[in-house]
């Protein structure tokens, strides 16, 4: 038998093997299952919604369907980013469990399969879970109106597509789980030992300044083809999502910096070295509002447009202003969505990720409200942070296409402020139900 046989074989065993449940239960394999089923039936939903308006082809369908890859831009990726997010919960516990085998002996081919195995399966079974949910959902959808009737079966995608977004999911699964492994394979030790802690380079930030400079001369720019136009428009705003991955851990680590020289207590001690443990980290757990916050200044703007606009009487363009604001509502209600899987998620993947540290500092004495406070701090601070910046982003690259007056109009304002306060309140809401986490693990340490 070769070796490749045998290697696969022992992979596959230790998989099985480190798959069950540890001090934590089955918290760290059900938490991905779960992000990756709410991930794969959001992208779902989205994706046969966006299409169900290319059914169209009169004068206005153009700009149904306009609007309606500009509504999957601004969702699709921040769900695939949640989703790369997802590959990566409960990272801490993995690495520290392959490390070990590395330690023992492993080779790093072994510790590969088992990671992608793991990642692969946790996600496969969320994906499955996933199109179970988009099939329960879409009777729902189905009954929103857009140009005087409901979607209907319009809605429904072709089994090839579903698959594909299925498999898709897995891949990303796989791929993230892949990336990871770097550190892992090269110095087991200092994952073991936890020496090694996670550094955001600053030129994070001037890249991300020169994106946006550039995607807002781009916007500014006219085009004599309207193709050209939307296309600008459309890469300027996903360059804007995409640089908030890029700037958000380097501002949560220049706050988390902060923060440490002005600590005077030793719950905000506690805060800003959580933060500065791993500033990626930190931005995950507050990256769901970020994005929504973004998808929020574009949706007030476009709400703002739709008021101002002329209401037609006749033809089917009586209804554009109404499904404008009914699109504006289901963007932000699939955001929230997305904010309340990450913020739950996350949270308690972060309570398990550093389960040590709390069990020791609850043998130390520390009080269990502290630890709470710290806690709650170092994921509000960022959040308040982030969620401002991603919002002035998002005005920065709309100002040049609707104008001063629209962006600062009363409902452009007035729904950018609901939604980050319900986004804050959800990720506020996510620590507290955190709190049986904690108790559960604190209970080995009592």
């Amino acid at each position: 038998m070769s070796t490749a046989v045998v290697n696969l074989r022992s992979a596959v065993r230790l998989a099985w093997l480190l798959s069950r449940p540890g001090a934590t239960g089955g918290s760290a394999a059900a938490l991905p299952v779960l992000a990756f089923g709410l991930v794969t039936t959001l992208l779902l939903t989205v994706l046969a919604g966006a299409l169900s308006f290319f059914r169209w082809q009169d004068p206005i369908a153009g700009l149904y369907q306009l609007l309606a890859v500009l509504a999957l831009v601004l969702l699709v990726l921040p769900l695939l980013t949640l989703g790369g997010a997802s590959a990566r919960l409960s990272a801490r516990r993995r690495d520290d469990r392959l490390s070990a085998l590395r330690l023992l002996g492993a080779t790093p081919s072994t510790v590969g399969i088992i990671t992608v195995l793991e990642s692969t399966a946790l996600a496969a079974a969320g994906a499955v879970a996933g199109v179970a949910g988009y099939l329960l959902l879409a009777p729902l959808v189905q009954l929103i109106e857009f140009r005087g009737a409901p979607i209907g079966p319009a809605f429904w995608l072709n089994p090839l597509a579903v698959a594909a977004v299925a498999a898709a999911v897995v891949l990303l699964a796989a791929v993230s789980a892949a990336a990871g492994l770097r550190k892992v394979v090269i110095s087991p030790l200092g994952v073991r030992t936890r020496q090694a802690p996670a550094k955001v380079h600053w030129l994070r930030g001037v890249l991300g300044a020169l994106v946006i400079i550039a995607g807002f001369a781009a916007v500014s720019t006219g085009y004599a083809s309207a193709a050209i136009a939307i296309a600008v428009v459309l890469g300027t705003f996903v360059a804007g999502l995409g640089v908030l991955n890029l700037l958000g851990p380097w501002v949560v680590s220049v706050l988390g910096r902060r923060q440490l020289r002005t600590a005077s207590t030793a719950g905000k001690l506690l805060a800003a070295r959580a933060i500065l443990e791993s500033p990626k980290a930190a931005w995950r757990q507050v990256s769901g509002v970020a994005m929504t916050s973004f998808v929020a200044v574009f949706g007030g703007t476009g709400a703002a447009l739709a008021a101002a606009s002329p209401q037609e009487t006749v033809g089917p363009e009586q209804f554009v202003a109404g499904d404008i604001r009914t699109g504006i509502l289901v963007t932000i209600i699939v955001s929230f969505l997305m904010v309340a899987c990450s913020a739950g998620v996350n949270q308690a993947a972060a309570v398990l990720d550093r389960a040590d540290l709390y069990s020791s500092l609850d043998k130390l004495g520390m009080p269990r409200r502290v630890m709470d406070r710290a806690r709650i701090r170092a994921v509000m601070l960022p959040l308040l942070l982030v969620s401002l910046g991603s919002a002035a982003v998002a005005a920065l690259l709309v100002l040049p296409l609707a104008g001063l007056a629209l962006v600062m109009a009363p409902l452009s304002v007035l729904t950018l402020a609901a939604c980050l306060a319900a986004g804050i309140g959800v990720v506020r809401g996510g620590l507290w139900a955190t709190g049986p986490v904690m108790a559960k693990v604190l209970e080995p340490a009592r």
